[in-house]
C-alpha cells in the first residue's frame, strides 16, 4: 500500500482525494495534514511515496515543504503532485524542471484527472519507491510506456524513469537533470510537432501573440485522428549505459535543421530543445521521417550519487586496492557509508559477498550490536567511504530521529531480502536432491 500525504486545507482537494482513494482503498492510504509543520514531520518519519502539495491553500507553506524535500535528495525524492491556482503557476513549475514533481495541475484539472493519475501510479508502482527500499535488479532491464497526447502523461512517465535511475544509483544529480530535460524536450516535440502536427511557425505565432501552447494542443486534439495517436517510450537500462527511444504517430518534422545548429538564436521564443538535448546526452539520432528519436546516457559505476545530509559533515576516506577497512573479531563499531568502490566480505578467509554503494553501509551489525567485527572487509579496488564513529552517529540520530527510523527500515528490508534468498536457495537444493534420487 502506498502512503499519500495531502498537505491541504482546500475542501475540493481533500474531498477529491477521499472519494478517489475510497475506490482504491486496498492500494492507497491518504493522510491529511492541514498544517505545514505536521506535513513536514509526516514526510520525515513516514517518507511517503506520493505527496500532494496544495498551493491553493493559503495557510499551507508548500514552498517550505518543497524546499525541505529538495534539501535532502538522498532521503526524499519523487512523487510530488502540485495543485496550483492558475495555468501560469503550472508553467512556472514546469519550467523549473524539478524531477521531484510528477505533475502540476490547476484545481479543476486535479479534480478531473486524479482518478486516472492514481491508476497510472498503481500500474507503475515499481517506479515509486524510496532509495534503498527495493533491491536493484541485476542485468539488463527493458520496458516501455504508451501515453496519449497529454503533457500530464509525458511528465509522469519522465519522472518514473528519472527517479528510478536516480534511486538505483545509475545517474548523478547532474545526470538526473540531463535525463529529465532531454526526455521532456523530446517528448514535447513528439506531442507538439509530431502527433499534433504543430509547425515551428505556428508555435512561434502562438507564443508571440501571448497564447498558450497547451490551448493550441487542445484545439488540435478536437480532430479524432490526431487525438487517437500515441507516443511510445522504450528504455533499456544496462550496467554501463541506458538507452531510450521515443516515437510518435505523426508525419514527422524537419529535425536536420535543428540538430545541425551550432548555436541557437536566443531571440527565438522556442526551438532550442534539440540543441540543448544534444549537449546533455550521447548518440542522439532521428529516423529519416523524423517521428522517432533515440539517445543514450552513461550510467554511474560503483558510485553513490548522493550522501545523506546528516553525514555530509564527515570527511571522506580514500582506500587503495586491497586495503583493509576492518578485520574480523576486531573490537570496533564504527559505521561506514559507501561512497564508491567495491568491498569484499571475508569470513575466516573465505569471500562471502561483495558490497557496493547499493548496499549503502559497511559494519552495521557491529554498530547495532556493539560487538566485534563478524567479517574482514577489504577494498577490491580504489574506493571511498565515510567513517562515522558510533557516538557521533548516535548524536546525529538524537537530533534527526527520522533518519533512525529510515535506516531501521533499510536494515529490515535487507533481512527480508536475505530470508527470500535463503528460502530460494533451500528450494533449489531440495529440487536438486529430488533429481539425484
Amino acid at each position: 500500500m502506498k502512503k499519500i500525504l495531502v498537505a491541504s486545507t482546500n475542501p475540493v482537494v481533500n474531498e477529491t482525494v477521499k472519494s478517489v482513494c475510497f475506490k482504491y482503498s486496498a492500494y492507497f492510504d491518504p493522510l491529511f495534514c492541514p498544517d505545514t509543520d505536521e506535513a513536514l514531520s509526516f514526510i520525515d518519519y513516514e517518507i511517503p511515496e506520493i505527496k500532494i502539495l496544495d498551493f491553493t491553500s493559503a495557510d499551507i507553506d508548500c514552498e517550505k515543504i518543497l524546499k525541505a524535500i529538495n534539501s535532502d535528495p538522498w532521503l526524499h525524492n519523487g512523487g510530488i503532485i502540485a495543485v496550483v491556482p492558475s495555468p501560469v503557476k503550472v508553467q512556472e513549475l514546469e519550467d523549473q524542471k524539478n524531477p521531484n514533481i510528477l505533475a502540476a495541475q490547476t484545481l479543476y484539472s486535479f479534480k478531473e484527472n486524479f482518478d486516472r493519475l492514481l491508476r497510472i501510479l498503481w500500474s507503475n508502482k515499481q517506479f515509486l519507491f524510496n532509495r534503498g527500499m527495493q533491491e536493484r535488479v541485476g542485468g539488463v532491464e527493458k520496458g516501455g510506456f504508451v501515453c496519449g497526447n497529454d503533457p500530464f502523461d509525458t511528465r509522469m512517465f519522465t519522472s518514473f524513469l528519472v527517479n528510478y535511475l536516480y534511486c538505483t544509483n545509475r545517474i548523478s544529480e547532474e545526470g538526473r537533470y540531463a535525463l529529465q530535460t532531454s526526455l521532456m524536450e523530446l517528448l514535447t516535440n513528439a506531442l507538439e510537432h509530431g502527433n499534433c502536427n504543430i509547425s515551428y511557425d505556428e508555435k512561434t505565432k502562438c507564443l508571440e501573440a501571448g497564447g498558450n501552447v497547451l490551448e493550441l494542443i487542445h484545439d488540435r486534439l478536437k480532430d479524432p485522428i490526431i487525438s487517437a495517436r500515441k507516443i511510445h517510450i522504450e528504455y533499456v537500462i544496462g550496467k554501463e549505459k541506458s538507452s531510450f527511444k521515443i516515437s510518435d504517430e505523426g508525419n514527422g518534422f524537419d529535425w536536420k535543421k535543428r540538430i545541425e545548429l551550432e548555436t541557437p538564436d536566443l531571440a527565438e521564443t522556442h526551438g532550442r530543445g534539440i540543441f540543448m538535448t544534444k549537449g546533455l546526452v550521447t548518440e542522439l539520432k532521428y529516423n529519416d521521417k523524423g517521428n522517432e528519436v533515440s539517445f543514450e546516457i552513461e550510467n554511474l559505476h560503483d558510485s553513490s550519487n548522493n550522501v545523506p545530509l546528516i553525514m555530509s559533515s564527515f570527511s571522506v576516506v580514500k582506500y587503495d586496492k586491497h586495503q583493509i577497512v576492518c578485520k574480523q573479531n576486531e573490537p570496533s563499531n564504527d559505521l561506514f557509508f559507501i561512497v564508491s568502490g567495491q568491498y569484499g566480505v571475508y569470513v575466516d578467509g573465505k569471500l562471502m559477498s561483495i558490497l557496493t554503494p547499493n548496499d549503502m553501509f559497511i559494519g552495521e551489525m557491529a554498530f547495532l550490536l556493539n560487538d566485534r567485527r563478524s567479517a574482514t572487509i577489504m577494498s577490491a579496488g580504489e574506493g571511498q567511504l565515510i567513517r562515522i564513529p558510533k557516538s557521533s552517529f548516535l548524536n546525529l540520530i538524537r537530533k534527526n530521529p527520522h533518519y533512525g527510523i529510515f535506516l531501521s527500515k533499510l536494515l529490515a528490508q535487507r533481512v527480508v531480502r536475505q530470508n527470500h534468498k535463503t528460502l530460494e536457495l533451500s528450494k533449489q537444493i531440495k529440487e536438486l536432491k529430488e533429481q539425484l534420487k
